[in-house]
């Protein structure tokens, strides 16, 4: 088995027919647990107690302002819970470029370390992206969540041009 280094190209193999695997399918199973259970808004409102399941797309809305007039949760609880609904949010939104960008890579041929190299950039990218859209409510920080969403954007882009040029060279 290829070493984490031989699988990101940052290494060449120790034997020539040893063959790097593509985590392809790997990070994007991560990425769906990332994007829809990680990042659901639904623990902060469990955790919180304004959690209603007849309409939980509701709750922040209909129970939030309440909830913080009681006492149940702070201006800045209501906040945070509003900011983890928007990172879900842009955690599905952006699931689709990931998936196909890395599916369309690997079915082109592109050499599965780039993939594997894309994949990895995408998803530090994106769990950065997640912390900081969750948990930093100061403006100056919050510039770095804009960063790392468009370098997780730019490392999908970069793979769907390293397909189009593979497809294209044929």
């Amino acid at each position: 088995m290829a070493s984490l280094a031989t699988a990101l190209g940052l290494r060449a193999p120790a034997l020539p027919y040893l063959i790097t695997p593509n985590y392809a399918p790997a990070y994007m199973s991560l990425h769906f647990v990332l994007a829809y259970c990680v990042l659901a808004p639904r623990h902060l409102k469990q955790i919180y107690g304004i959690d209603h399941n007849v309409s939980p797309r509701e709750d922040l809305t209909k129970y939030g302002d309440a909830a913080v007039k009681a006492g149940k949760i702070t201006p800045r609880q209501l906040a945070m819970m509003r900011r983890n609904e928007s990172a879900h949010a842009n955690a599905i939104e952006n699931y689709i470029l990931f998936v196909a960008a890395m599916s369309f890579a690997t079915f082109a041929g592109v050499e599965r370390e780039l993939v594997n190299q894309a994949g990895l950039v995408y998803t530090v990218a994106r769990v950065v992206y997640g912390f900081v859209y969750v948990f930093v409510d100061q403006l100056a920080w919050s510039l770095l969540r804009s960063v790392a969403w468009w370098v997780g954007n730019i490392s999908c882009f970069w793979l769907l041009y390293r397909a189009g040029g593979k497809l294209n060279s044929v």
